[in-house]
Order: C-alpha cells, then sequence, then structure tokens
C-alpha cells in the first residue's frame, strides 16, 4: 500500500478539560518526511497522541488520505493506516522478541517476520529473548518494527532517539532514511535531537504552547536563528 497525504484542519485537542492543541492545521504529503520541533512541554507528544486517538478532542479534522479519522477510536486508526510508535515504546516485557513482533503481523503470513529483522538484524540474535531483557534500543527498534510490519500509509514516531547511545541513535535514522525512501510511508517525527531531525525531514513545524508557531525547511529553519533560539533554546545550529 502506498504512502498517503495527511492533513490536519483547525485540531484542538487536550485531556479532560484542559486544552492542549491549540486551533492546529498543516499537511503532509504522501510519501514526505516532517519534523515537528519545539521545547519540552510545548505539546509534540499530545499532538501525536491526539492523532492516534488517545487524546479528547474539542474540534478540527484529520484526514488520512481521502477520509477523515478523527472520530474513530485508536484501533480503528490503526486499521485505517495509521501507525503510532510512541515514546513510551509499549512492547509486551514478558513475550519473546518474535512473539512480539508477531502481534504486528495483522493477519500478515509469519513469513513478514523476516522484514523485520532485515531492518534490524539485532532484533533477529535477540529474538528469544524477552522484551525485558533488551537494552533501551533494542526495545525502540522491536516497538518500531512491531508497528511497520501493520504496514501504515503514514507512520509517527515519537522521539525515537530519547536516552539512546549516539551508535544506536545512527542506527534507527539510518533505518528510518531506508524506510522513508522506499515511498510507502509518510513519517513524522518528534526529536529533541534538533540535527538528527534536520537532516531527516522534508519540512518541519515548531510548537510552542499547543499552536504551529513557524514552518519551513530544513534549510530555512538552519537559517533563521532568532526561530532557533526563541521556539527551541539553542543558539544555532551546523
Amino acid at each position: 500500500m502506498p504512502a498517503a497525504p495527511l492533513e490536519i484542519r483547525n485540531l484542538s485537542s487536550g485531556y479532560g478539560p484542559t486544552r492542549v492543541i491549540e486551533d492546529v492545521s498543516f499537511s503532509v504529503a504522501a510519501g514526505s518526511r516532517l519534523a515537528v520541533l519545539g521545547r519540552n512541554g510545548m505539546g509534540k507528544t499530545s499532538l501525536f497522541s491526539t492523532l492516534a486517538g488517545q487524546t479528547k478532542r474539542y474540534g478540527g479534522e484529520i484526514r488520512l488520505g481521502e477520509r477523515d479519522i478523527a472520530a474513530l477510536p485508536s484501533a480503528a486508526r490503526a486499521i485505517a493506516g495509521l501507525g503510532y510508535v510512541p515514546q513510551t515504546r509499549d512492547i509486551f516485557p514478558t513475550l519473546t522478541v518474535e512473539e512480539n513482533i508477531f502481534v504486528g503481523l495483522k493477519g500478515r503470513s509469519k513469513d513478514a517476520l523476516e522484514e523485520a529483522y532485515a531492518m534490524f538484524p539485532r532484533l533477529k540474535e535477540r529474538r528469544r529473548n524477552l522484551g525485558s531483557q533488551l537494552s533501551g534500543g533494542e526495545q525502540q527498534m522491536l516497538s518500531t518494527a512491531r508497528t511497520i510490519l501493520g504496514q501504515p500509509t503514514v507512520l509517527l514516531l515519537d522521539e525515537p532517539l530519547e536516552g539512546l547511545a549516539p551508535v544506536i541513535c545512527e542506527e534507527l535514522m539510518a533505518a528510518f532514511s531506508r524506510l522513508a525512501q522506499t515511498g510507502d510511508m509518510t513519517i513524522l517525527l518528534v526529536e529533541q535531537r534538533i540535527q538528527s531531525a534536520l537532516d531527516f525531514a522534508d519540512h518541519v513545524i515548531i510548537m510552542e504552547r499547543g499552536r504551529i508557531a513557524w514552518r519551513g525547511t530544513p534549510v530555512e529553519l538552519s537559517a533563521d536563528k532568532q526561530a532557533v533560539e526563541e521556539l527551541l533554546g539553542v543558539g544555532g545550529l551546523h
């Protein structure tokens, strides 16, 4: 299934009576890569949680391809083609690596397990280990592989590099780039490692207090020193 476009129109959401996301609109072309940046607490994870159906939506549309999925529950959004790898990774610690991956097959042949192992060879080496026996980087690979085997047309990656060693970060970003190059998925990435996100993305939005405060390309952001300093809290980018 080819990548699908994602369009967000006037989206507002939150938790109970507390609004976190306010009137957010943006679009991501099919097969492209969007980095969602911002300082901690500015609504990035809440935005992804809203797209995945895990917050209270007050208004707005979430269009996946030609379909508005905003009223669908989380499971139905996944069936419609939305894949979500949360910041918390959410693997099953008492299942083996292979059993965890099997959960993501969604009726596909067991032969599809080899797709996960081709993307992350170290998972094949650890396939008999329990989820609880994996390192943080291996858990991230497992969570990502399980989601990808469901063949989403839009993939949300929420801070996949958090707390990981640089060599693992490089391995993960290389895998994400290979995945994007297939043209099978539209990818949205939340990441605190700003340069890694900019090296990966085609376009960027920056969240500030639940709203979009800046949008453009990685080249444009690198040249906008004021935006980098005020919205990201760093002095400059390479």
